[in-house]
């Protein structure tokens, strides 16, 4: 089985960030990410794999009997897009996209230009929602104890 790619490495957050990110405005709404996410999430940023800023952690099995690690919360600057980690896929998310503003969705992540396009509201609901949910079906580091 393949070994993944997106795993705690231990790089500086802040380092990646000011060495990775050539746009001004995108380094700015990275730093404004980490605040939020780390806010939100209540756990320090940390990179996963080469260019993913993780909060939080949980553990998860699928069917296939794969398994690994990722992070609850996570965020990458990617030259076109941000590449948001933070949806589940639940009714009340579902409801709240009516109201994110301008995205596109994949199977694994939300792609946004910047956070103006975005209304951050939704994006904290769609934060919370998403730890909710993995709180409720994996262990995780956001399981209220």
């Amino acid at each position: 089985m393949a070994k993944t790619k997106t795993t705690y490495t231990g790089q500086n957050v802040i380092d990646f960030v000011n060495s990775y990110v050539e746009n001004p405005q995108k380094k700015a709404d990275s730093f404004q990410l980490i605040e939020l996410l780390q806010k939100w999430s209540c756990s320090e940023p940390k990179m996963w794999g080469p260019s993913i800023i993780g909060f939080g952690n949980y553990h998860y099995k699928y069917a296939s009997g794969h398994e690994g690690d990722a992070p609850v919360l996570g965020f990458s600057p990617r030259k076109a897009a941000f590449s948001l980690y933070i949806y589940s896929d639940t009714e009340k998310s579902k409801l709240l996209l009516a109201d994110f503003g301008t995205y596109k969705m994949s199977k694994a992540c939300m792609y946004i230009k910047k956070l103006s396009d975005i209304n951050l509201s939704v994006l904290e609901a769609l934060c919370y929602e998403s730890i909710n949910y993995i709180s409720e079906h994996h262990e995780c580091s956001c399981r209220v104890k």
